[in-house]
């Protein structure tokens, strides 16, 4: 699969890595982001080798957003990531990295297809243009070609310190909070509750200029979220499990999505 930018853009294309340069330099994406940029550290971080990786990477489909204008060769020609672990391959092998901070009971039990999305970044001399678009168009052809009912994974706010995204956290959790079958729940011992302010005292423009932008986009597609943050220290975040739900998704931001993937909705009328 390969998706090429229509834009100004056009040494921009997104596809699945399929060498180990492709993971390396996806992995030295992760580095200079979450590491260099946002502070992370833990057991992920390879200083020595400027890589952020773990043993979930191996099971993982890692969706590629490459600059064609870099070599290869010098590890620096992936500009965006994310990676992308199916159900079936997670319950055949490692199981989901989310459920490390989250309770997923409530999805495993519901027996759809499911797809944990992680690791989502782009270099900051790529953000604000065409890449975004162009990885969000080719997770929507993967999603269709994989019957994917759900999508969920873990979104973080950078830094552990609650004060200054109260304000959100409790606005997510007022007005966006998942339906019991979907409810999942962090786990007790990084447990964050999201009732901190009441609801009725919060301007949502004000919560909302204190969401991440990834979150907000997800809010925007019909995403919810689940019970609790989970306080990661060791990278750094505090994170809310994302969640949605293909098939509920408004008729118009479906559209849309389907749309811009070049993909035949099935479930849609012909």
């Amino acid at each position: 699969m390969s998706v090429k930018a229509t834009s100004r853009e056009r040494h921009l294309t997104v596809r699945m890595a399929d060498s180990a340069a492709d993971r390396i330099a996806a992995q030295r994406l992760r580095y200079r982001v979450f590491v260099e940029e946002l502070g992370a550290d833990g057991p992920t971080v390879d200083h020595a080798n400027r890589r952020e990786r773990d043993s979930f990477d191996q099971w993982y489909d890692h969706l590629l957003l490459v600059d064609r204008r870099r070599n290869p060769d010098d590890l620096d020609h992936v500009v965006g990531v994310y990676r992308l672990l199916r159900s079936d391959v997670a319950l055949a092998g490692p199981g989901f990295y989310s459920a490390a901070e989250y309770d997923l009971g409530p999805l495993l039990r519901s027996g759809h297809k499911l797809l944990e999305l992680g690791r989502s970044c782009v270099a900051a001399d790529s953000r604000g243009g065409a890449g975004m678009v162009l990885l969000w168009n080719a997770l929507a052809a993967y999603v269709l070609r994989h019957e994917i009912k759900v999508m969920f994974g873990v979104a973080s706010y950078h830094g552990t310190d609650i004060a200054p995204i109260a304000r959100s956290l409790s606005y997510l959790g007022a007005h966006h909070l998942a339906p019991p079958e979907m409810r999942v729940r962090a786990h007790a011992d990084h447990y964050q509750s999201l009732d901190l302010i009441p609801a009725e005292t919060i301007s949502r423009a004000q919560a909302m200029a204190e969401t991440p932008a990834l979150i907000k986009a997800y809010l925007r597609l019909g995403g919810v979220i689940g019970d609790g943050a989970y306080i990661d220290r060791d990278f750094n975040t505090t994170d809310v499990c994302l969640l949605m739900d293909t098939e509920r998704m408004s008729a118009r931001h479906r559209a849309s999505y389907i749309r811009k993937s070049g993909h035949h909705d099935p479930g849609a009328p012909a």
